[in-house]
């Protein structure tokens, strides 16, 4: 049994050492890789640095004019909206008058209308009335001037038809 122990104690032993070097590669590799990493982080913060630099200068130059152009574009805002609204009640003030005109001018052209057909009525009573009975009256004598023609014609000429006595 003891060279069992023997064995197994070998065993351990030798497991034991082949960690030790296993954690002493990882250890020197790790090692390694730190020191390459700093290396590079140290290339990128040396080549970033400048350009972190003139971003910063830049946005500490543009900052004003960033406010600056914000102020304005609220001050044209402010503005165009003022004016807006003026331009609104011009507008509106401009419709009303207009409607007011077009209501008048209705009035008047309706009032205007109704004196010429008020008038024409009255020219056509007064007028034509009196032409129309002088009219009736020429229309009679000469119905009767024709009557009167037709009877000695028809004296002289019994050949004439019926149709022409008639009026």
């Amino acid at each position: 049994m003891n060279g069992w122990m023997i064995a197994f104690f070998i065993v351990g032993t030798i497991a034991l050492v082949l960690q030790m070097l296993i954690l002493a590669g990882i250890y020197f590799q790790f090692k390694r890789t730190t020191v390459e990493m700093s290396r590079v982080t140290g290339d990128v913060q040396r080549k970033i640095d400048p350009i972190l630099f003139r971003i910063n200068r830049v946005l500490e130059n543009s900052e004003e004019k960033i406010s600056s152009i914000v102020t304005d574009a609220a001050e044209m805002t402010r503005l165009a909206r003022g004016q807006a609204q003026k331009i609104d009640r011009v507008v509106s003030d401009a419709l009303e008058r207009t409607r007011l005109q077009i209501l008048r001018a209705d009035t008047i052209l309706s009032g205007t209308l109704e004196a010429v057909e008020d008038a024409g009525l009255r020219m056509r009573r007064s007028v034509l009335g009196p032409l129309q009975q002088a009219s009736a009256v020429l229309k009679g004598i000469r119905t009767g001037i024709d009557f009167i023609r037709g009877q000695r014609g028809a004296r002289g000429n019994a050949n004439q038809p019926d149709d022409e006595l008639f009026i």
